[in-house]
């Protein structure tokens, strides 16, 4: 900037402008020259626009910017509209599509940007130029590979994110234990964002990720349906027992995981006191379930397991929903609980509710220590007590579904990290409560 003041003095900004400009449109103009080499007929006539054309509507841009004379831009911008409409109905009967004309105005626009703000103009130059490139893939990707019900679920989440959240009050309500219905669709939304990250990394990575991925995703959702589907998976087919054992295995790492996760999400500050429990957990399950899954690639019993996402859409809105309603009687008993009976009470309803999710115990102990109704310690004991309930639970379901070696590597596990946790907490438990 020092040589350009030096060279251009008060002209400084305008020459970095101009010489922005001139590289975005010699940037896209180098993508659709090149498109319009191959043309779609086999011919350079298919293309009314190109390299020249292109560097010349930004540098076009950013001199109607620069000259500072009251509307030049929006009649440049009107004049480049023009010629981009001439140019396509002379070869609209060729090619139908409009993005090289549309293209041709957005050069136009980011040349004017360029002189106003040089760092936002390149990098949209850039991302245009990424998008003009990506036509073969985008267009795969939109008829081959994303499907109708896939799409829906998406629109369905970005609906929930921007539109519905956005719009939930977030004044705590005395008759949910002083919860915010601004943060019950926050873990909806954090639950069924979990559920379509891990329908990606399966669609993504394909059956040959082995049955160890899919029960880690499936476990964000309800790891004692994964152990089950595990379970009952491995006694039907003994020959991939082993990657069936650590499809359940990782389930259980997903529980610590989730735990930690949802305790950010409503209580930040307090979840800091539980991250080196929840790690704990996560390292010795998520690593007994990669033993798992290496021991069971290296017998060969993993090679097609079939884990493909199943039809119906990555997102399952009933189970994210029942959760949150699940979240919010167990919030209110748990708080009725410890207000009649103390923190013996306490820790038997999170037990109680534990037996049949994890879930919402953990996100009630969230939000009672965010609300200020217990300490991060005694919340953390807590999901402690939630997470060795449900333990038990998913214990007996792995026996029902897998029979007694199912169930014994699958409690093992369970025990093991919940161990290590529970001599975290004792270890850590002085010093946590001098943090709070």
């Amino acid at each position: 900037m020092n040589l350009l003041e030096h060279a251009f003095g008060a002209q400084a900004d305008l020459a970095m402008g101009l010489m922005a400009a001139l590289g975005s449109g010699l940037l896209i103009g180098l993508e659709r020259e090149r498109h319009k080499g191959r043309g779609h007929a086999g011919t350079r006539a298919q293309e009314p626009a190109g390299l020249r054309t292109f560097t010349i509507a930004a540098l076009a841009g950013a001199l109607a910017h620069g000259l500072a004379v009251p509307g030049l831009v929006a009649v440049g911008a009107l004049a480049v509209t023009v010629l981009a409409a001439m140019a396509y109905f002379r070869s609209s009967e060729r090619d139908p599509g409009l993005t090289t004309e549309m293209a041709l105005l957005a050069t136009y626009l980011i040349g004017v940007l360029c002189v106003q703000a040089p760092l936002l103009g390149a990098p949209a130059a850039v991302t245009l130029t990424a998008l003009l490139s990506a036509r073969t893939a985008l267009h795969r990707f939109a008829t081959r590979v994303l499907r109708e019900d896939e799409l829906h679920d998406g629109l369905l989440l970005a609906a929930l994110a921007l539109v519905v959240l956005p719009l939930m009050p977030t004044e705590p309500l005395p008759w949910l234990a002083g919860m915010k219905a601004h943060s019950l669709m926050g873990l909806m939304l954090l639950l069924l964002a979990l559920q379509a990250f891990g329908y990606v990394a399966l669609r993504l990575l394909g059956a040959q990720a082995g049955l160890a991925l899919s029960g880690l995703m499936s476990g964000l959702v309800s790891s004692t349906a994964t152990i089950a589907a595990m379970g009952h998976r491995a006694r039907a087919e003994p020959a991939i027992f082993r990657a069936c054992a650590a499809g359940a295995v990782m389930s259980t790492a997903a529980t610590w995981l989730q735990a930690s996760l949802m305790l950010l999400a409503l209580a930040p500050q307090a979840a800091m006191h539980f991250l080196p429990l929840g790690l704990a957990g996560v390292l010795v399950a998520g690593g007994a379930g990669l033993s798992l899954a290496w021991r069971a690639y290296q017998d060969g019993g993993t090679g097609k397991t079939g884990n493909e996402p199943q039809r119906g859409g990555p997102l399952r809105l009933k189970e994210a929903a029942l959760i949150a309603l699940l979240l919010s009687v167990v919030t209110v008993g748990v708080s009725w609980a410890e207000r009649q009976f103390g923190s013996s009470g306490l820790f038997g309803a999170v037990a109680l509710a534990g037996l049949a999710d994890a879930h919402a115990p953990v996100a009630s102990m969230a939000g009672l220590a965010q609300a200020g109704q217990i300490d991060a310690p005694l919340m953390c004991q807590g999901v402690l007590a939630a997470i060795a309930s449900n333990s038990l639970t998913r214990i007996i379901t792995a026996w029902l579904a897998g029979g007694r070696s199912f169930a014994l590597i699958v409690g093992a596990v369970l025990l093991s990290s919940l161990a290590l946790a529970a001599s975290l907490l004792w270890l850590l438990g002085p010093l946590l409560s001098s943090l709070n």
